[in-house]
């Protein structure tokens, strides 16, 4: 009997060709046995590794790998005995050639075959699975996969489904099918998914961290708070899981409370440019100018070619109420610097330099840009542009009051 495990086939840690419950896999790529070997303790066996067995790689080492059996077992094994998986389909050519009515081997050969990108010839090995009548649920979920991957959506629900049904106990296919789901627009089903596979699996982190996203995405903000709040619960150093609710609670406007998970975030972070932009934005929402400042700058200091940092920045120091804050020479270098990195072809920029240099009395360069603004911009936009025109025309700096008809850009924290 050829055994398998440790075969990751997609972003959401399915088991190719062994029936599983939901795991996350990080070893490296599993090896393939090109021959029968025995692991053995002194004159004891304590594992017999069959050809065409998958192994899991704990170590690579120059001339061995350090591996674990499908039983547990842990030994070392000589590279020139195994095949990586991306150069095993031989092994699997020959075990076929030899037992061409077991299923099994397809699905074993499937696995080589993703793993060089040939997601046709490993979905045709599934069907050919199946065919022969190896029709276990991992089977269908397997061949979800690459249904999936090829954006056959509607194939690999079907597959995805019946994976369900034989399998009602696996979380796999429901978090695979919820998957599908969110990436055709279906959150409700998508929610119904997740809470199937959090039923399967409570504990583990990831479930509620993906409802949440999809509850945000039906804007329902407080429910994903509420499953943000349980996957903290349970993992409480996932620095995303923190990322995600401090966003949501901004949307709600709890910047008081954002502010406190973006800065949970920094602690185990401290160099996360995102958190603390995040961060920034709440404080200027609360009209903590100066705090907002400094996280801004500090952002930039981080990553200099971190657009959205440099746009906040700029913005607080055109517009900051504080004296002590507004800038207008700096604003005007941090707006060129955006400007730089989106080649002075996007409309927002080219208002924000245009609003710099008005905040500095250059109303002539000021209109230059917004001209050159207004050139780009979309229907939408245009009316806002051609006020500002006449704003620096009358010599006039920009009135953030302006935005509150017209669609114009905007500081924003980083979506999560």
């Amino acid at each position: 009997m050829i055994r398998c495990f440790s075969t990751t086939a997609f972003s959401l840690a399915v088991i190719l060709t062994c029936p599983t419950s939901l795991r996350a896999q990080q070893a490296a790529e599993p090896v393939v046995a090109k021959m029968e070997m025995k692991l053995t303790l002194g004159e004891k066996v304590l594992d017999t590794i069959e050809k065409g067995d998958l192994l899991t790689v704990l170590e690579v080492r120059d001339k061995s790998y350090l591996i674990q059996t499908f039983s547990g077992h842990k030994g070392a094994v000589a590279n020139v005995t195994v095949a990586k998986l991306a150069e095993a389909a031989p092994i699997y050519d020959d075990l076929i050639e030899k037992s061409p009515e077991d299923g099994r081997l397809y699905t074993l050969r499937a696995s080589c075959h993703w793993a060089v990108g040939d997601t046709e010839q490993a979905l045709a090995d599934f069907d050919k699975a199946i065919e022969m009548g190896y029709d276990e649920g991992h089977a269908f979920a397997s061949r979800g996969l690459f249904h999936a991957a090829m954006r056959n959506y509607d194939k690999a629900i079907e597959d995805y489904s019946e994976a369900v049904r034989r399998d009602p106990k696996d979380a796999v296919p429901l978090v695979n099918r919820a998957a599908v789901n969110m990436s055709t627009g279906k959150y409700e089903s998508a929610v119904e998914d997740y809470t199937r596979a959090i039923e399967l699996s409570p504990d583990n982190p990831i479930l509620y961290t993906q409802r949440a996203i999809a509850l945000k995405l039906l804007g329902k903000l407080d429910e994903a708070v509420a499953g943000y709040d349980k996957a903290i619960e349970l993992a409480d150093k996932d620095i995303s899981t923190w990322m995600g609710r401090g966003f949501i609670k901004f949307q709600l406007g709890k910047y008081e409370a954002a502010i406190e998970d973006f800065s949970h975030v920094i602690e185990l972070s401290p160099e996360s440019a995102v958190a603390i932009n995040n961060r920034g934005y709440n404080y200027q929402m609360l009209g903590k100018e100066s705090e907002a400042l400094a996280d801004y700058t500090r952002a930039v200091e981080l990553a200099p070619k971190y657009l959205l940092a440099l746009q906040n920045k700029a913005w607080l120091l055109t517009t900051a109420k504080d004296e002590m804050v507004r800038d207008p020479a700096k604003a005007i270098a941090t707006a060129t610097a955006a400007c730089e990195i989106s080649q002075y072809k996007d409309f927002s920029d080219l208002t924000l330099l245009a609003a710099a240099h008005g905040s500095a009395g250059e109303f002539e360069t000021a209109i230059g840009w917004q001209e050159k603004s207004l050139e780009l911009a979309i229907e939408e936009q245009k009316p806002i542009a051609q006020k500002l025109i006449a704003l620096y025309q009358e010599e006039k700096p920009f009135d953030p009051k302006l935005l509150e008809s017209d669609p114009a850009p905007e500081a924003k924290p980083t979506t999560q």
